[in-house]
């Protein structure tokens, strides 16, 4: 495919970017699964409560420079859509020195990140123990992490998604045959665990730089070039900061909402936390969609094309509320027995099943605005995605303080719905800026 001659933009073109998207995400549970099943076989609980706070001290660290990937995705789709070559692969690389950079800080200030983990997350001695020897191993994997974030999100941007298949497939082989080999064949126990995730993170980084190797062919000089470039190195930073802005947001309104689901007593919160993993299904089944406005709304706009915006944003999201559709319909007809494979204690499964009515309507809720948020990132509409999400919470904070207090965790369940519903209705009234802005009527979100 050549920016001047691509696809038709029809529902094929979508399902190709969307359904290797959809695949890859069916992958993401299972290294963290692996890791606990290899852990599990020693015989012992402290290396398993070990493995799973040193993975998500990780997780948490590393999931705040996820902007890189959605930052990298709607400016490198911009620059493929426009035809040049030169931008799209300087934004790799600017994305690449800033992951880089961060992945040294990382290791630089681990001793302070480990001490305030366990601050904050204190556990017994033998786990602390066992969870910093994972930890110290684990961290001289940050910049591969990290890197690995601006890798998918210009793959994404080429509509190379298939090749984001291809690195968590091999990500997760390297690092299933490896604990397997150093836990179980080696007894080397949790630092086996550490060192082949470690080897899976840096050998799916190369092979991530391969798969991205056209951006190091014949534009490499004139991107180098164009590294330093003031406009680009400003609206970078721009995109990213806000971002990671809304980022930060949203994930406080659901950690709030864990938080006051835990006032309600731990049955209440036990509850919720399976109920939860039904918004999960949600949504790594309806990203790919998400994924697909990112680079066919910033491919449009690269091109200054707004019919192409508009129909991008009608495919992407008829796609998306006919999966939401389905979805609602699974968990009614099939939530109570998916509650029960989350858990066998008879008080959680009822209680959880009080509130499945909840799910049941959550997809169609919130898919509108999983969608607009793929358009606005590909729209680089980052500043109104930002302002947007902070007018949401205002909205959701004041329906926790009227609806809690009256309907306990009903009213809490409520009040997530409204901030979704929020979210889905007031992108909608700003998205006609995407079109505009391929145009060239507007200049910035």
């Amino acid at each position: 495919m050549t920016t001047a001659d691509p696809p038709p933009l029809g529902h094929r073109r979508i399902w190709s970017i969307a359904g290797p998207i959809v695949l890859s995400n069916a992958t993401v549970p299972l290294i963290g699964a692996v890791d606990t099943g290899v852990v599990g076989q020693m015989g012992a609980a402290a290396p398993i409560g070990a493995v799973g706070i040193g993975a998500v001290v990780l997780a948490t660290v590393y999931w705040i420079f996820g902007f890189l990937r959605m930052g990298t995705s709607g400016l490198a789709a911009q620059a493929h859509g426009a035809g040049d070559e030169a931008e799209r692969a300087a934004i790799l690389l600017r994305a690449l020195i800033v992951a880089g950079a961060a992945g040294l800080l990382l290791i630089a200030a681990q001793q302070a990140l480990i001490a305030g983990a366990f601050a904050l997350a204190p556990a017994s001695a033998e786990v602390e123990g066992l969870a910093r020897q994972y930890l110290v191993i684990r961290i001289w994997g940050a910049p591969a992490t990290i890197g690995l974030y601006a890798l998918m999100g210009w793959l994404i941007a080429v509509e190379r998604t298939r090749g984001m298949v291809a690195l968590q497939i091999w990500i997760n082989g390297v690092n299933v045959t490896l604990d397997l080999w150093f836990v179980l064949g080696l007894g080397w126990g949790v630092p086996g665990v550490a060192v082949a995730s470690l080897i899976a993170e840096w050998s799916g980084l190369f092979l991530g730089l391969w798969l991205c190797r056209s951006a190091f062919g014949p534009a490499f000089a004139a991107a180098r070039a164009r590294l330093r470039d003031a406009a680009a190195l400003r609206l970078m930073v721009v995109v990213n900061r806000d971002i990671m802005i809304r980022s930060v947001i949203l994930q406080l309104s659901f950690t709030t909402f864990i938080f006051l689901g835990a006032r309600e007593g731990d049955l209440t919160l036990a509850a919720n936390q399976v109920l939860l993993q039904f918004l999960e299904i949600t949504a790594y089944a309806l990203d790919g969609f998400a994924f697909a406005a990112e680079t066919l709304v910033g491919q449009a706009v690269g091109r200054r094309r707004p019919d192409e915006v508009r129909r991008a944003t009608a495919l992407t999201m008829g796609w998306t509320l006919a999966g939401a559709a389905l979805l609602s319909l699974v968990f009614g007809l099939a939530g109570g027995p998916i509650i029960d494979l989350m858990t066998t204690a008879p008080d959680v499964r009822a209680e959880a099943r009080l509130y499945l009515p909840w799910l049941l309507a959550a997809p169609l809720i919130g898919a509108a605005a999983w969608v607009y948020d793929g358009v606005y990132i590909g729209a680089t509409l980052t500043r109104t995605m930002r302002n947007l999400m902070l007018l949401c919470v205002v909205i959701y904070v004041g329906a926790l303080l009227l609806l809690v207090p009256a309907f306990g965790n009903h009213g809490l369940w409520a009040a997530l719905m409204v901030l979704n519903l929020s979210r889905s209705v007031s992108m909608w009234r700003h998205a006609p800026k995407a079109a505009r802005k391929a145009e060239g009527a507007a200049q910035a979100g």
